[in-house]
Parts: structure tokens; sequence; C-alpha cells
């Protein structure tokens, strides 16, 4: 799907549902195009409901527009328009300079949260982000040996997979790939693995490394700076991982909003942060992050890692602002959701 909307329509003709469809892959047919497929009668003179402005360009399907006019739908409800510049308005004005009736907004709330991801992207060019943390109840990702398997249970772990399906990309600091080694594949989940960003400014990700080893490698990204052994450089690439020399910061690491504007130049739409607390920190205090899932596990430690590092806040009035807050029980932990206020890109 991604980096394409997700989109679905449908056609109702004298109060009955006709046809239905969705945009099931990039560069396939497009939703309103397999609605009118599906359906066993003439559409002319029937409603389409789609939650997307119907598209007027040519890409890798012909525009969305033609097709409607061809099967004479006499009216479209829209649910939001698409912020593409080269649709943006323009798909609904075509529709009606032909006659057809045309009522824009019905649930734009709704429909502009299914594609947040996707406005984000193409409104700024950068990916929407996901932060994930699992931590015990006083704020732990780690016991104080460095071990973090595991803190939350496995039903957790199942929805963090299935999370994983969701984005473009999943990302962490070398940190946690030196002390867990991960695969950051999907596995307890249907679903394809996302793309595997680690943030190594130095390079020190072994090159056994299941990341460097596995059937996937072509999907791992190494963002590292100017100052990484060109001679490591040439090993990963060989090995099939990808490697982004980016500019450093001025703690000589990877500078977090040139790697975010890379991977959006690059297609991610989304990506999905999952640690250590390092990446945690610098993504927060950053303001890179849209939305945070918290997973909570029933445990105490007393010590041990932080989740989060100083952020430089002395003020509580400075203090990041949460909102729209969700609980959910997920076998025995709980999933907290919340969005980031006032994100800056």
């Amino acid at each position: 799907m991604s980096p394409n909307p997700m989109v679905g329509a449908v056609v109702v003709k004298s109060d009955v549902i006709v046809g239905q469809g969705y945009h099931q892959y990039f560069g396939k047919e497009h939703a309103e195009v397999n609605a009118f497929n599906s359906a066993k009668v003439d559409v002319a003179g029937a409603t389409l409901y789609v939650n997307l402005e119907p598209c007027c360009h040519f890409g890798k399907q012909p525009p969305c527009v033609d097709r409607v006019l061809a099967a004479r739908i006499s009216r479209v409800v829209v649910g939001t328009l698409d912020p593409n510049p080269i649709v943006n308005g323009s798909g609904i004005r075509q529709l009606r300079e032909n006659g057809i009736e045309v009522k824009v907004g019905v649930c734009e709330k709704e429909c502009r949260r299914l594609n947040e991801a996707y406005f984000k992207h193409v409104m700024t060019g950068l990916p929407f982000t996901t932060l994930k943390i699992a931590q015990t109840l006083d704020g732990r990702i780690a016991a104080s040996n460095g071990r973090s398997q595991w803190i939350t249970g496995e039903r957790s772990r199942r929805v963090v997979h299935k999370m994983r399906s969701q984005h473009d990309a999943v990302l962490v600091g070398i940190g946690t790939v030196m002390a867990d080694d991960p695969q950051l594949t999907v596995r307890l989940s249907r679903g394809v693995s996302p793309r595997r960003v680690v943030v190594d400014s130095r390079l020190r990700i072994p090159l056994r490394s299941h990341l460097l080893t596995d059937k996937l490698v072509e999907k791992t990204i190494v963002a590292t700076t100017a100052k990484a052994p060109k001679s490591k450089i040439k090993k990963l690439e060989k090995l099939g991982a990808e490697v982004w020399i980016l500019k450093a910061n001025s703690e000589k690491r990877v500078h977090l909003p040139a790697l975010w504007k890379k991977m959006g130049a690059e297609g991610i739409t989304s990506v999905l942060v999952e640690g250590g607390s390092r990446v945690a920190s610098a993504v927060l205090k950053g303001h890179l992050v849209d939305q945070i899932y918290i997973f909570l596990a029933p445990k105490i430690l007393g010590g041990g890692l932080s989740a989060i590092e100083n952020l430089g806040i002395n003020d509580l009035r400075k203090a990041l602002l949460l909102s729209s807050f969700t609980t959910k029980n997920v076998g025995e932990d709980l999933l907290i959701t919340a969005r980031l206020l006032e994100t800056k890109s």
C-alpha cells in the first residue's frame, strides 16, 4: 500500500450497496475502480462514497475521475481532500464541472486519521513517527545488567509485531543492536516485515548480527556519519545492507532531523521507533514523535535503565504535553497510547 494512502469506496444505488472495493496494492487499481468492477448492475445514477478525493492525474493508474465520469455516477460523497499538490481539490472541481454533485467533509476527522502517515509525508516530506516503549511500572526498560528480554508479556510482543507490519520502517539505536541482537521482523503476527533502520554514528554494528545475516538483510539500513570507517561501509554493503552517510550533530552523532528527511525522501512514510533510551530521548527532544505507545508491565525493578533520559527540561511548564490518551489491557500488561502535542518538524 505505502506510499499510497488507504482508500475504500462504496457504490450505492436505490439505497442498496451494489459495489465496493479498496486499493489493495501499490501500483494496482484504485478503490473506485475496484468498486465499479465489483458491481453486478449498471451503476449509472448511483452515489459513490469514498474516504479520499478521487485522483485526477496519471500515475501507475489512470485518473479515477475519468472512470467516475465514464460510469455516469450522479453523486460523490468524499471524506476529505487529498493534500497531494497534484490533486488537492482538482479532482472535486473536475467532477463538479462535469455536472456531478459532490459533498466533501463527511467523517473528515476519521478519514484524515486513517491516512495520517500519508498526510504528514505529503505535507512535510517526513515520516509519521510512533515511539514504542516497553517498561516496568517504575519506568525501567532493562535491568542494571542491561538485560531487557522480556519486560512485557507475549501478547504485548504480538501487538508490537503487528505494529511493525503497519509501518514502513522500524528504527533502533546501535545500543539495542549490541545488547539484544534483534531481528526487527514480523514473526508473531501476519504482515510484511518493514525496513530496518539502525542509528550507528561510529558504525559499530557487528557483522554477525541478525540484521546483517538474515534473509532480509536488503531491508537493513545503517545510518552513520562521515567518520565511519570506509572499510566497514564496504563490508556492510557487500553483505547487502544499505548505508546512509549523514551529517553529524554537535555531539558527533547522526543528526536525526537529517535522517528523518532522508527517510521521507526514500519513500518511508511511517517509522516505528523501538529504542533504546538514548534514541527514544533524542526523538522526543527533537520533536520528531507524533504518537507514543507505552507498554506497562506489572513489575518493579527499583534500578536499571530508565526509559527516557534527561531531556533538558527544568520547568514543568515546558514539559512535553500528551493528549488523546487511551488505555487497553494486553494480557498482563497495560498499553497506554497518546499523542504528542505541538510536534515540530
